[in-house]
């Protein structure tokens, strides 16, 4: 299971069931802050991307950001009643498209062996894949409550995998499979 090819498997199924989560809402649901302290499923949606992006540039391969203006908007350090306006939700779809290409890329080269220290760096991409996938689930799990508790839609049903499982009710890739 921990070869790269499959874990981009995993990335895109983790990535469609985020969609599943927010590709059916309005634009004014998923901008929508429950309170001054909490963030919107935009802002989720955006984070998980930056985040994706910044460990990819920082471990594998330095290139810029897909879109510089939201990687402070997007950063969890900067509080949230601080984090500004969200951009469209066709802002942020291109921009999770984007990242999502740009990881496919990196990660296909890495496991292609078209990389300096190809097996050094196959090492890191498992990883690097595996805390993407959870963390794209972390935040799945705050958008499905929002999602679920506060806009009244149904979740959909969890990936259909086995490797992917339940822990302390988030979903993560099986530390087993």
């Amino acid at each position: 299971m921990h070869e790269v090819t499959a874990l981009l498997r995993e990335y895109d199924r983790a990535r469609a069931y985020t969609d599943a989560l927010w590709k059916d809402l309005t634009p004014d649901e998923v901008t929508w802050r429950p309170h001054e302290d909490s963030s919107a499923i935009g802002w989720h949606l955006g984070h998980q991307a930056h985040v994706a992006h910044f460990m990819v540039r920082n471990l594998t391969a330095a290139e810029p950001s897909p879109d510089p203006e939201l990687d402070g908007l997007m950063d969890s350090a900067n509080p949230e009643k601080f984090r500004g306006a969200l951009p469209t939700v066709e802002r942020l779809a291109t921009f999770r498209d984007t990242v999502a290409e740009r990881i496919h890329t990196r990660m296909n080269a890495i496991a292609g062996g078209h990389v300096g220290a190809p097996d050094q760096l196959t090492i890191v991409a498992r990883h690097l894949l595996i805390a993407l996938i959870n963390h794209e689930y972390q935040h799945d799990q705050w958008i499905g409550e929002v999602r679920a508790n506060d806009l009244g839609h149904d979740l959909p049903t969890d990936p259909d995998t086995d490797q992917v499982t339940r822990l302390d009710g988030y979903l993560v890739l099986n530390p087993l499979a």
